[in-house]
């Protein structure tokens, strides 16, 4: 598995930022939400657009954002079907958590199960929703 770039970790951690921000101010005030905009990403390239997007908008939208007016919603690419992938995240042992999941769904990879490693039931179910297929050693 490659190593995100710094600028990959860069532009990552100002999107968690902006959403980090965003989170609090949607879920304090449930039910005056103005706008739900959808968004799929499933690349980088599409999580810096994504990013540029939100940096490059009207102070009336960013106003909207920052006040909860307009919250988004990850969905999955429409109609893609999970690719196929050649990637792998392999994990002998221990416990198998969000975190490997995560880990493979950025590298576009499945996770490998050792005989001794143990998934966990948040771990499945963020696998589930996130397409990340997961394969038990024989």
């Amino acid at each position: 598995m490659n190593a995100p770039s710094p600028e990959q970790d860069l532009l990552r951690q100002m999107v968690r930022q902006v959403l980090q921000e965003i989170v609090p101010a949607t879920t304090a005030g449930a039910g005056a939400t103005d706008a739900v905009e959808p968004v799929s990403v499933t690349c980088d390239a599409e999580l810096t657009a994504f990013a540029r997007k939100v940096a490059g908008a009207t102070p009336e939208v960013r106003d909207a954002i920052l006040a909860g007016r307009t919250t988004f919603r990850l969905t999955p690419a429409a109609g893609a079907p999970a690719p196929a992938s050649t990637a792998v995240v392999h994990v002998e042992k221990g416990a198998v958590t969000e975190r490997h999941v995560r880990e493979a769904k950025v590298a576009g990879a499945r996770l490998v199960l050792g005989r001794r490693a143990v998934l966990t039931p948040l771990a499945r179910d963020r696998a589930r929703t996130a397409g990340v297929e997961i394969m038990r050693e024989d």
